[in-house]
């Protein structure tokens, strides 16, 4: 498909020169793009030094080290001083109810982002201090997250759908020492009552030897009863009653949002950080189980982000860009918050999900500010396909110009409806394919540039050198398929796990000493187009959001009458993939539809809803090596009903399998 975009920023041949220029003199290209930026002082140094090679010493990545600035100064001051651009708006906020809404601009964003830092300050909160965030998709949300960079300190967003149980995991982690969180939030008609999960979770970190200094709540549901305003920006209050909302008020700890503010000055010098200064820790699912802390520093990322949002989306000044996803995850960090902001643009801020209260909520939403460039994942897409065309074709949706897919590859079948129903196939499509640990886009088409091919993320953005390596390491020319890797650092890559580097080595580069091991396998087409082909390692993408077996596997043990379990990815016409459960169980206890409930119950308080089996599967006995390892490859294949199993000459106990074959769940539970 030919790209249709006119006045996109480069062309094909300007893209390639480009990206030849930044891969091969990665100093200069980065050091004309951070001339845009302010810093309190240059870099003093060199731009760049780096080891990828594991078998010559400590990795390490280090952009611009001994530059010192501040990304909320980037993002915000010099908009406003520097830019004039303090009238324009920043975020249309639009509530999960329909008229539920409001805006507000850099300005009154600044003010704000001020007013808390010095709550913060007020708090004892100081350069290099953690601080947990625990909430939907409000206004306040963005505050927190700016106001924490402004002092320097870092922070922690937990998405709102995990459990308090996973709160804690991550609070404890990183130490935290405060947490700012919300009294409660709908979810479409479901009514989370935030507070009360952050109250467990304060508790169980208080049972494990670590109080946090106090907690920050947003009166969020409540604002109409105390005649406040919807958002830090001036507006109506909403139209929604509040609900009686109970929520527990633990005095020494509890402060309400609305009464520090109102005794905060809105002015707030912020603390000159060096480039290489960490800037937010954010948790991602690792193979072991335990989530992993990937830390990300000021500099690089400030310019990666920035950068990859202005070419892979072609923004222009006038544009209204949306990104549904949820700031909980790294789109959210990445291109709700920073990478707009960065740019000066105007973003819509959606605290709804897109079937409430109908189907077409996300194209009137479209309409309504006539977004001009939308980011959303495959999962939203494949399920809005369900409902057909006239939800989305009732919508005028004339206003678009670049549509966007994140989270996991996109099937063509979806690619080609996002394209002919929404796009209205006139909007190039830019599938993007990164990852917590890369902070921003890695393989993606440019609109205007890149001739595209349904489900192919196409190629790498600036400053990217991929390669394909095979099982013994070497690098495959031309059509190839292999194990996706990249050869030299991009500004926004991550520095490290927080408080483990050795499990960051032994994670990305101890596989390939040379190379940043992704993860996910990958093909190479004869046009150069890279396709990925998923997760080489123990790890589920479930509706975009990364999972790892093993944490599944250890919640479902937990419970006292499973003995074993093993966890597998199955296919899933909305998800991509969903959760497979095996479950051998303990003498004494009997398979039954309570026991698959208990379990599910229990995996969305270890993990979050998020991680809820599709199917649990009683498995008496599993497919084991003659050592005793699980043989998960077969148990993929049971699952799918494939009884073409390959080499099973190492299965200790035959019958085993086929005795899994002939009670596969049949349906979902």
């Amino acid at each position: 498909v030919l790209p249709p975009r006119s006045s996109a920023r480069v062309d094909l041949q300007r893209y390639r020169e480009l990206h030849r220029r930044s891969v091969e003199e990665p100093r200069e290209f980065w050091g004309n793009i951070a001339k845009e930026f302010y810093w309190k002082t240059a870099c003093p140094g060199p731009f760049l030094q780096y080891n990828f090679d594991v078998t010559k010493g400590k990795i390490f990545t280090e952009w611009m080290k001994g530059a010192t600035t501040n990304i909320c100064y980037n993002v915000l001051d010099r908009n406003v001083h520097e830019k004039k651009l303090g009238d324009k708006v920043a975020f249309y906020w639009e509530g999960n109810e329909p008229g539920e809404t409001t805006k507000i601009t850099y300005r009154e964003l600044l003010v704000q982002v001020c007013q808390f830092s010095n709550v913060l300050r007020k708090q004892g909160i100081q350069k290099g201090d953690r601080v947990a965030i625990y909430m939907p998709m409000i206004l306040e949300l963005v505050v927190a997250m700016l106001a924490c960079a402004r002092l320097g300190a870092l922070h922690s967003i937990v998405f709102a759908g995990f459990s308090a149980e996973s709160l804690c995991e991550r609070i404890l982690d990183s130490s935290c020492c405060l947490l700012i969180t919300t009294d409660a939030f709908y979810r479409g008609e479901k009514l989370v009552n935030l507070k009360e999960l952050a109250d467990e979770s304060l508790e169980k970190c208080r049972e494990k030897g670590f109080p946090v200094r106090c907690c920050i709540v947003v009166k969020h549901l409540g604002r109409a009863e105390l005649g406040m305003n919807d958002s830090p920006s001036q507006s109506p209050p909403v139209k929604r009653p509040c609900p009686d909302v109970q929520i527990c008020w633990n005095e020494g700890v509890d402060l309400w949002w609305h009464e520090l503010m109102q005794q905060a000055g809105d002015e707030c010098e912020p603390e000159w950080c060096d480039a290489e200064d960490p800037l937010f820790i954010l948790y991602t699912s690792g193979s072991t189980g335990k989530p992993k802390g990937v830390v990300h520093t000021i500099g690089g990322y400030m310019l990666y982000v920035a950068t990859t949002f202005k070419y892979v989306f072609d923004f222009h000044p006038e544009d209204v860009f949306w990104c549904t996803a949820d700031i909980g995850w790294i789109t959210g960090h990445s291109y709700v918050t920073y990478g707009p902001l960065a740019n000066g643009a105007t973003s819509v801020l959606f605290e709804g999900i897109p079937t409430y209260p109908d189907e077409g909520r996300l194209w009137s939403i479209v309409d309504k500010y006539k977004v001009t460039k939308f980011y959303t994942a495959p999962t939203a897409i494949r399920m809005l396909m369900k409902f057909g065309d006239d939800p989305v074709t009732k919508h005028s949706r004339a206003s678009l110009q670049v549509l966007g897919t994140v989270g996991e590859p996109i099937n063509p079948e979806a690619w080609l409806w996002y394209h002919r129903v929404v796009g209205s196939q006139r909007c190039p499509i830019v599938d993007t394919f990164w990852q917590t640990e890369t902070g921003g886009h890695m393989l993606t088409p440019l609109p205007g540039a890149t001739p595209m091919k349904p489900g192919s993320a196409s190629f790498p953005f600036f400053g990217v050198a991929p390669a394909i390596l095979n099982e013994s390491g070497e690098e495959l020319e031309g059509e190839a398929e292999g194990y996706l890797v990249f050869k030299q650092p991009w500004p926004g890559i991550m520095r490290t796990v927080y408080g483990n580097h050795t499990r960051f080595e032994t994670t990305y580069f101890k596989k390939f000493p040379g190379y940043y091991v992704t993860g996910d396998g990958c093909r190479r087409d004869q046009d150069g187009y890279y396709w990925i082909t998923g997760r080489i390692d123990d790890m589920l993408n479930v509706s975009g959001h990364l999972l790892s077996t093993a944490e599944v596997e250890s919640a479902l043990v937990e419970h006292e009458a499973v003995a074993e379990a093993a966890v597998v990815g199955h296919p899933h016409p909305v998800k991509g993939e969903c959760l497979y459960c095996f479950v051998t169980l303990c003498d004494g206890h009997t398979f039954s539809p309570t026991l698959t409930e208990e379990l599910k119950k229990q995996i969305r308080e270890k993990i979050g809803p998020i991680a809820t089996p599709d199917y649990i599967q009683n498995a008496p006995g599993l497919p084991k090596t003659r050592s005793g390892k699980i043989m998960r490859r077969v148990l993929r294949k049971i699952a799918q009903n494939d009884h073409d199993l390959g080499d099973t000459s190492t299965v200790a106990d035959p019958s085993v399998i086929n005795h899994l074959f002939s009670h596969r769940c049949l349906t979902t539970q």
